[in-house]
């Protein structure tokens, strides 16, 4: 298993990311339960965006997780940074 940390940068429209936001929390929850995602929050400045922080097994999986999220399926992430993440200290290390 690795761990990925993700950035997202949405895009511009606001208004359709405020009405898939709810189906977008519910699908991360559900990957968060699944004990996948060990985080995630929209940046607090800046370029609108959020980060992540998933476990999968492989590069190929983690783009899998991705693409099924809501926000991914109606287009409104306009880049994803992905770098695979060397967890050695806190609380996620512990739970690894």
């Amino acid at each position: 298993m690795a761990i990925f940390a993700v950035r997202y940068t949405y895009d511009q429209r606001a208004d359709v990311r405020d009405a898939v936001r709810p189906e977008h929390r519910d699908y991360l929850r559900g990957l968060a339960d699944a004990g996948s995602l060990h985080g995630s929050g929209p940046f607090a400045d800046g370029e609108p965006g959020a980060l992540l922080v998933l476990d999968a097994p492989d590069r190929a999986a983690l783009d899998a997780l991705l693409a099924a999220d809501p926000f991914a399926r109606e287009g409104l992430i306009a880049r994803t940074d992905v770098r695979e993440w060397s967890l050695l200290i806190g609380p996620w290390a512990a739970a690894g």
